[in-house]
């Protein structure tokens, strides 16, 4: 009797712990594909790629090909051209991240490993908001990269999107090559969510924030117009779709990190499935009073560690050696971005070149100027 009622205790606490089980080791397993960014420039990206300026990726390098799930691989040679386009995302992002979080205590670090997993440390083992934003923005880029080099001419499966025939104004007309917008959400769907395996927590956390980056470029997409008329006097306009400047893709993504919405880790109720029904869940607020994010909305459900100090097993730098604003009470102030330890202040002479002119023709002649600056440093 006694090893029954144990037995029956064991089922329960099993069945209590499953659906945790995910949020555990490995949970960032969707970000291998990261690693294209550092596998090579774009004419290292394939073999034998260049014939006539088109790429036919009909050899993937090795380090690309080990970055990549047999889904991914299957779709850069189903669409020859997009794998120069996903690393050219890729590494845009790493820059947008970078700028974003310059003056706060996490600025982006990243890490030069082949295997995505590793690219910006082991932060994305945590459900945080970092996590969530670094998730949001790779998928962005990958979304935004695609569907401009479809417009240009990049990829030989899409071309322009001639979908814009509606009707137009009284004084112009729907014309032009519009930005691919369909094409780049379609692929990105497919490659970037293609590593996502499960159907924990975790699972939707990360579907969700990569929902999020293709909408904030979908929804920013905006109509961009030539004249046409004799001496300028644009009597009619031709009107495209235009993507818009990845920055305002970066800034809109980070005001939704300062407000990003923590979940219920038991968001059991309605486990996405396959195709559409993919993403057609709602994940419920860690506080009842809060409203239930939005698709633009990013989600986390683990707090953020510290990184005032160095953590290894996480891959925190810590701020010691960070150069801080002694003026500023924002976060990239002394006072927020030392933790409170203090700092210290040097005087240093910097060599830079200054009053530059041009001389016809064609050289840049610069004088060398010497300015002292004072730099404040986190101990």
């Amino acid at each position: 009797m006694s090893s029954t009622r144990t037995t029956v205790v064991f089922v329960v606490m099993l069945m209590m712990v499953l659906p945790y089980l995910g949020t555990a080791k490995g949970r960032g397993r969707g970000s291998k594909w990261w690693g294209i960014a550092r596998a090579g420039e774009p004419n290292n990206l394939v073999s034998n790629s260049i014939k006539e300026n088109s790429i036919t990726n009909s050899y993937l390098d090795p380090d690309v090909h080990a970055t990549l799930r047999r889904k991914q691989r299957r779709l850069v040679r189903d669409h020859p051209g997009v794998v120069v386009a996903v690393a050219k995302g890729a590494k845009q992002a790493i820059s947008e991240c970078k700028h974003q979080f310059k003056n706060r205590r996490w600025n982006c670090p990243t890490k030069d490993f082949h295997r995505g997993r590793n690219l910006f440390g082991k932060i994305v083992d945590r459900a945080c908001r970092e996590t969530a934003f670094i998730y949001a923005l790779m998928s962005a880029a990958v979304t935004h990269s695609v569907s401009r080099a479809c417009s240009e001419g990049a990829i030989e499966s899409c071309t322009c999107d001639y979908s814009q025939r509606g009707p137009s104004g009284a004084d112009w007309e729907w014309g032009g090559c519009s930005d691919n917008i369909q094409f780049g959400v379609k692929f990105s769907r497919e490659f970037v969510d293609a590593g996502e395996k499960g159907r924990d927590i975790r699972y939707m956390m990360n579907l969700h924030n990569n929902e999020a980056g293709r909408v904030h470029v979908s929804t920013e997409m905006r109509q961009e117009c030539k004249c046409h008329g004799m001496s300028g006097s644009c009597t009619v306009r031709t009107c495209w779709m235009r993507l818009p400047f990845f920055r305002v893709v970066g800034d809109n993504l980070k005001d939704r990190f300062d407000g990003a919405s923590r979940v219920l880790i038991s968001n059991t109720g309605r486990t996405p499935g396959n195709g559409r029904k993919k993403y057609n869940y709602q994940l419920k607020p860690y506080n009842p009073e809060h409203k239930a994010p939005s698709k633009k909305d990013l989600v986390y459900y683990e707090n953020s560690p510290n990184f005032c100090e160095k953590n290894l097993k996480l891959g925190i730098a810590g701020t010691q050696g960070r150069v801080c604003n002694e003026t500023s009470i924002g976060v990239d102030g002394c006072d927020l971005m030392c933790c409170g330890r203090g700092y210290k202040t040097e005087v240093k002479e910097v060599v830079e070149r200054c009053a530059c002119t041009f001389h016809w023709c064609c050289e840049v002649k610069c004088k060398v100027c010497r300015t002292k600056k004072t730099i404040h440093t986190c101990l």
